[in-house]
């Protein structure tokens, strides 16, 4: 049995299918492509609207829905026709203003390495604020399910994958400060009188600047996001699938 994730990024150009309608800006010199984007606030429409595109065989009518509420910022729906969701297609809309932390351009390529190694699943389209991409069968963990040694060390194995994964043969570069340096840089002014200033933060962040590096921890490609919900279980697979 092995973990696999849900909310893994997008993995352009690795796709089993791809509609370069639906390609957010990229021109396809055959056909019109809009750039699509769906409402955060009423992600059904939009994502029917993908779906049409992408499923052109589908009955409009026989298409059934379910959304995901565990996401903390972006929007997960299911569209299938199967009522065990055998062919659910998953469209994830970015929470807003996330774009101002995260790369989703550097998220694709990143991914693109994941599911070659088959860390990640495939996708079938990206759009202006979100991915369409296969969904994975199984149960969204919960804290009990991580205190079972049986799935934890899963999860670390699945990890220990990852964190093995070398992207393109290049020398890895770590990410974590100028992350965190542009994560104060956006939180700042809207701190909780119950966390640290930002003067104490920065101070911190120094220290761990100063601290870290000369233990020799290897820098590693890393998930970046690993709460719970993020780790689909599927049971039904033996110990030695991936």
């Amino acid at each position: 049995m092995k973990p696999r994730w849900s909310r893994v990024r997008g993995l352009r150009g690795l796709c089993q299918r791809e509609n370069p309608a639906l390609r957010g800006g990229r021109r396809d010199p055959g056909r019109a492509t809009p750039r699509i984007a769906v409402d955060e606030g009423d992600v059904l429409p939009g994502a029917l609207r993908i779906v049409r595109q992408l499923r052109p065989a589908w009955e409009p009518a026989a298409v059934k829905t379910k959304l995901f509420t565990d996401g903390i910022t972006n929007k997960l729906v299911a569209c299938y026709t199967d009522e065990g969701m055998a062919d659910a297609v998953l469209v994830r809309v970015y929470g807003r203003k996330t774009e101002l932390l995260v790369d989703r351009e550097t998220e694709l390529r990143n991914f693109q390495v994941l599911r070659a190694h088959g860390c990640a699943p495939d996708l079938y389209c990206a759009f202006q604020n979100g991915l369409c991409y296969q969904f994975l069968p199984g149960i969204a963990l919960g804290p009990d399910h991580v205190r079972d040694p049986c799935i934890f060390r899963l999860v670390a194995r699945e990890m220990a994958r990852v964190h093995a994964i070398h992207a393109n043969g290049s020398l890895p570069r770590p990410m974590l400060w100028q992350k965190l340096h542009k994560y104060l840089t956006l939180v700042k002014t809207d701190l909780s009188p119950d966390v640290p200033s930002p003067q104490a933060l920065e101070q911190e962040l120094l220290w761990m600047k100063e601290t870290l590096p000369p233990l020799g921890s290897p820098v590693v490609l890393c998930h970046n996001d690993l709460l719970c919900k993020n780790i689909i279980y599927d049971r039904t697979r033996g110990p030695g699938e991936s």
